[in-house]
């Protein structure tokens, strides 16, 4: 199933089909009405399991949020899921009790579910829309922050008896929001420090790190009664903008664990769902998610953002963008838990409701945002930076310290020339790094990144073991050159080649990234190359 799932990854980014909705066929496939004939009907387990996917996916957002481009934008995203949230769930629940004939119980509880962005419909769908930042920013902490007061709403709808007055909800909301915000923040500081000072023997270990830090911060939010989704969101945002060691690795760990999550969720969810029973359900979910879409949701941007002067054109994409997946689905399982009467029919119209608007909303809003234009085209794209492999730029990224007995000591830069297609990038001395010149003089202790293309990667380590050995006459001396040097001898501190070895004297061998310096040192070395 999951080689199926991750297969599915590529038609649907061929076809511009959103994965979540090939996710469900799958579960609905091997479901009861399916080919698979799987009886599944434990709605307290997938709503356990998609907690634990939901925290996932909370994590590996927040790890890829880039907190200068959320932070214009964050006063607007908490109006939005609080504010927003409030007005949404009125206007929802309105349609479904007048429109659909709900008792207002289920149609309190549609309401609130489905007021909910999904957080992995959302990081997957804008990150790939040239959209502008602040719209981006807006969406994306909207996605992270909106989860918590709705999981407190639906809670409470969905509990037996009465409901508690709407100044208590309020009350709970705020007091749950501040304590998952305050924990999140503290455990992501508390453990970006302690990943930057502590050295893990291996570099496997921080991705893991990473992840059981944002799970630790959303069980401690729980366990403390406040929001443990805000808390993990927060946490892994302050991670993710940590300068944290091997962090393209940590971000790259994550994402896997999203998709993962996600393919899980989405399967179980089309596991649960009795496709024969989605018949009589499904014009009321057409019609409340119609006023969800064109009414409700716009009327929640436009008074929530209201304060802050933002264009109409930008507020009518984020009233499209309103992106709703799995999260309101596995919402849609408290009330079936809790034993609400009529909860089945609300799981239906909410699974009938994702389904038909993400198939609708999903596609067409990176046509929306170029007839809105506002396509982000003419700004700079992010870069996507990547410290290890190289194997895709055919470049390697050689380690290469300077003992105490090596001859390298005292040879400038450029003197060491190197073939075309290396140079040396990075000097690291007395624990500082700089950016070497053509003329800078190499000492003792000093450790060298040096960047070579796969061609010359040989030769450059063969000169630097030449040079380790003979120092800057090396050539003349007979003890190796640019283009030759005896394999088998003991160089400098006596290291031995290999692609692990030590170069005059200790060079480690790896993958990374790094550029070229100047063409001073080319120079130089074609100047000063001979035969020998």
């Amino acid at each position: 199933m999951l080689l199926i799932a991750v297969a599915a990854v590529r038609i649907s980014s061929r076809s511009g089909l959103p994965s979540l909705l090939l996710y469900l066929g799958i579960g609905i496939a091997i479901g009861q009405d399916g080919i698979g004939n799987v009886a599944f009907d434990n709605a307290e387990l997938t709503q356990v399991i998609g907690y634990a996917a939901l925290v996932v996916i909370l994590a590996e957002g927040g790890l890829g949020t880039k907190w200068r481009e959320i932070k214009p934008a964050l006063p607007a995203a908490v109006v939005l899921s609080t504010v927003g949230v409030a007005v949404s769930v009125g206007i929802t629940a309105a349609a479904a009790h007048y429109l659909v004939g709900l008792d207002w119980r289920q149609a309190m509880i549609i309401g609130a579910v489905v007021s909910s962005t999904d957080a992995a419909a959302v990081f997957s769908v804008l990150r790939k829309v040239p959209l502008p930042a602040r719209v981006t920013g807006v969406l994306e902490a909207e996605s992270g922050f909106n989860d918590a007061p709705v999981v407190i709403l639906v809670v409470a709808f969905s509990t037996v008896g009465p409901v508690d007055g709407w100044y208590v909800l309020v009350g709970e909301i705020a007091l749950e929001l501040a304590i998952g915000a305050a924990i999140g923040l503290a455990v992501g500081f508390v453990g970006s420090f302690g990943l930057r000072h502590v050295a893990l023997p291996a570099s496997g270990l921080y991705p893991i790190a990473v992840m059981a830090i944002a799970v630790v911060a959303y069980a401690a939010g729980a366990m403390a009664h406040g929001s443990g989704f805000l808390a993990v969101y927060l946490a892994s945002m302050v991670l993710g903008n940590a300068r944290l060691p091997h962090a393209p690795a940590n971000r790259g760990f994550a994402e896997g664990l999203g998709w993962i999550a996600q393919i899980g969720m989405f399967v179980l969810l089309g596991l649960l769902v009795t496709p024969s029973q989605l018949v009589d359900d499904f014009w009321p979910a057409v019609i409340i998610g119609l006023v969800l879409t064109v009414v409700a949701r716009p009327m929640e941007v436009l008074l929530s953002l209201l304060p802050f002067r933002i264009p109409w054109q930008e507020q009518a994409l984020m009233s499209w963008a309103g992106l709703r997946g799995a999260v309101p689905i596995i919402l849609a399982t408290i009330p079936m838990v809790s034993g609400i009467e009529g909860s089945e029919r609300v799981f239906n119209i909410v699974f009938v409701l994702v389904v038909v608007y993400t198939l609708v909303q999903g596609p067409t809003l990176p046509w929306l945002a170029r007839a809105l234009k506002l396509g982000a085209s003419s700004e700079a794209a992010d870069l996507g930076v990547e410290s290890a492999p190289l194997e895709r730029l055919r470049g390697h990224l050689l380690s290469v310290a300077v003992p105490a007995g090596s001859k390298m000591h005292g040879v400038e830069v450029a003197e060491l020339r190197l073939p075309a297609g290396a140079a040396v990038t990075l000097v690291v001395r007395d624990d500082k790094s700089f950016v070497p010149g053509p003329t800078t003089v190499l000492r003792r202790g000093d450790e060298l990144l040096v960047v070579a293309t796969d061609p010359v990667r040989d030769a450059a380590e063969r000169r630097l073991r030449a040079v380790g050995q003979g120092g800057k006459l090396a050539g003349w001396l007979g003890t190796g050159g640019s283009t030759a040097v005896t394999a088998h001898r003991r160089l400098g501190a006596g290291a031995r080649p290999g692609a692990g070895s030590r170069l005059g004297a200790g060079s480690r061998l790896g993958h990374g990234s790094g550029e070229g310096h100047g063409e001073d040192g080319a120079r130089r070395r074609n100047r000063k190359r001979t035969s020998g």
